[in-house]
Formats: structure tokens, C-alpha cells, sequence
């Protein structure tokens, strides 16, 4: 049973419509991370549910509580709706001490003396912030400051925490690191998650399933896994992961690239495609190896270094084809005709 549930949830700004009668359900404890481009809609999404943006149409209900309720007229302050949010920029108080910035809102709510200073320790020891607590934030890393923003959120002890691309502003080895501790807090206190971003790594780390999203309106949702094996479609396909796209003319014998007439890959398009006589020929980099003999032809032209990974980029008839290979695979050098076999091709309306 869902826990928050948003219904036929929409949002205009003039003209335009940020969200489009989004309705879906997040379950007690869940992380659903929303994705997508900027503009597409998910922090909109986010604001709604925190209280910040009113609704144009729809409901959102957090377990038997309706917060929003277009129809109704209905709306609940965010003050009210016990939710931790924590936003991109750090959102600290340089003159406050750690331990005052985590402190903060539980005052605001004028809560007895004794009970502030178990929640707020209790915030700072889950994110080891105890040792600092009389310091400045000014004195913390990015991630030290992200921490703070963190444990003042979980202070409140909330329903739901809601995060707007809270480790974009971090270097990636910080921001690796705190992909694990939020997941560690949400093991330990069993909030849900709204998480917002447009890192897909992120995404894909993070969460229990993932939303997709593209003006305003919901592409895909489902685990990772099903989201990068199964995409609904191109932008999703694109979107999430690597990808290669070839743009094909089609007969009933095989592809046209470049007026040359090549084999099919592994998985020939479906026939109404062949019939169209065009298409676009998608696959992930890891998921095309190179043959000497055979294959999709083309020429190396461009190589790059990535790691354990190899970075090609292939010529095919005109378009770039992105490759990648363990760095201990023997591989053709720029310049270097090569064919390509292609495991697990897509094909999609050109």
C-alpha cells in the first residue's frame, strides 16, 4: 500500500505545464528517485509535495493525511507536514554552531530543553557530526556541511525526506560517500525517500525504483534494473546509461548505412519497421565487441584511455558509434578498420 500517493497531481506556469497529471504511489520506507533534465518537471514535483508550490489539480496524501487537495481548496503549510528537506546548496548558518544549525528547528517548534538536546545528538552521532557539534560549519568540507543539512532534517524525526539534488555541488569522491550514508539513514530511521536529481548514477544507486521524466510527463517507472534492461523507450534508453544510436535505411535482406549494405545485427528490427524502409539502431557501448571479419564496418576514430575502460568511437558510414572495452582486451588502434557485433540491439522509429 502506498504511503504517499500523489493524484492526477498537475501544475501550470502560464502557458506551460511543469507536470501533467502525475499520479503514483511511494511505499513506507521506499527511495524513489525522480530523473530527468532540467526543466522536465521533478523539482516542481518535489515542491508540490513539500508544500512550497500549490497544486492546479490533484491530490497528495501522505498516509491518512491529505495535504494538498485542489478540489477541496484544501492546503497544509510546509511547517506542518513533518518533512526533512535538504536542498542543493548547503543551506547552513555560518554565524550558528553545527550542533545550533541541527538544533534549529526543533526550537522553532519550542520543544522542552531535555527533548532538543536528544534529538539533536541523537542527529549528529548517526551522522558523525558529534565531534565537531561545537564548531562552525564554516570549518566542514562540502560533504561536512551536506552532513549538517542532513541532521538537521532527521532532528524533526520526519515522515518523509525529501532531497532536490543534494550532491551535485560535491566532488565525486564526496559525493560517492554520501550516496551510502543516506542510504544508511534511511535503513536506520525507515523514512521514505523523494529523491530529485538528473545524475543517473545517482539514481541508480540510491533508489528502489526510479521515476523517469520528460515535460512534465512520466516516461517509466521501475527498479533500476528493469529501467537500463527494458527502457520504455529511446529518451529512457538514452537516458539512462551509455548508448549508441545509428541512424538505417532497412530492406528485407538488411541495413543500408551510407548507401552500403551491411548485415543484420544479432535481432533483426520488428517488420513494421522493415516495412517503413528506416530506423534507428540503438546499443549499449559495453554491449558491442569488435571482429575483424563481419559485422557492422566501420573505422576507428577516436580512442581514449578511461581506466580500467577503453573509449572507442567508431565511424559507421558517417556516424560516431560509442565503444567500450576492458582495457586488457586487445583492441584496433585509430584509424583501424574493425567490424562491430552488436549483443543486445534496439530499434527504434527513426
Amino acid at each position: 500500500m502506498a504511503f504517499i500517493e500523489l493524484n492526477g497531481v498537475t501544475k501550470r506556469f502560464g502557458a506551460v505545464t511543469a507536470v501533467d497529471r502525475l499520479t503514483l504511489g511511494i511505499a513506507q520506507g521506499e527511495c524513489l528517485a525522480m530523473l530527468g533534465p532540467s526543466g522536465c518537471g521533478k523539482t516542481t514535483t518535489l515542491r508540490m509535495v513539500a508544500g512550497f508550490e500549490d497544486l492546479d489539480d490533484g491530490e497528495i496524501r501522505v498516509g491518512e493525511r491529505v495535504l494538498s487537495a485542489k478540489a477541496k481548496n484544501f492546503y497544509v503549510p510546509p511547517e506542518h507536514r513533518n518533512f526533512g528537506m535538504v536542498f542543493q546548496a548547503f543551506a547552513v548558518w555560518p554565524h550558528l554552531s553545527v550542533f545550533e544549525n541541527v538544533a534549529f528547528p526543533l526550537r522553532i517548534r519550542k520543544l522542552p530543553k531535555a527533548e532538543i538536546l536528544a534529538r539533536t545528538e541523537e542527529a549528529l552521532r548517526h551522522t558523525n557530526l558529534l565531534s565537531v557539534a561545537a564548531g562552525s560549519p564554516n570549518d566542514l568540507s562540502g560533504g561536512g556541511k551536506q552532513r549538517v543539512a542532513l541532521a538537521r532534517a532527521l532532528a524533526i524525526r520526519p515522515d518523509v525526506m525529501l532531497l532536490d539534488e543534494p550532491l551535485s555541488s560535491l566532488d565525486p569522491h564526496f559525493r560517492e560517500e554520501m550516496r551510502f550514508e543516506i542510504k544508511d539513514l534511511q535503513r536506520k530511521f525507515g523514512f521514505s525517500i523523494l529523491y530529485v536529481t538528473h545524475d543517473q548514477s545517482e539514481a541508480m544507486a540510491l533508489s528502489d525504483r526510479i521515476l523517469v521524466m520528460r515535460d512534465g510527463v512520466v516516461q517509466q517507472i521501475g527498479t533500476p534494473i528493469d529501467v537500463y534492461r527494458a527502457p520504455a523507450n529511446r529518451f529512457v534508453f538514452e537516458f539512462i546509461g551509455l548508448s549508441s544510436f545509428l541512424p538505417v535505411g532497412l530492406t528485407a535482406e538488411g541495413m543500408v548505412v551510407a548507401g552500403q549494405h551491411q548485415p543484420w545485427p544479432d535481432g533483426p528490427p520488428p517488420p513494421e519497421l522493415i516495412a517503413a524502409g528506416k530506423a534507428v539502431l540503438a546499443a549499449r557501448p559495453s554491449e558491442i565487441r569488435f571482429t575483424s571479419e563481419g559485422g557492422l564496418r566501420g573505422a576507428v576514430a577516436r580512442k581514449a584511455y578511461l581506466g580500467e575502460i577503453i573509449d572507442y568511437r567508431v565511424d559507421v558510414g558517417g556516424s560516431e558509434m560509442r565503444v567500450q572495452r576492458p582495457r586488457r582486451d586487445p583492441g584496433p588502434a585509430v584509424g583501424d578498420p574493425c567490424g562491430l557485433l552488436i549483443a543486445s540491439p534496439r530499434w527504434y522509429p527513426a
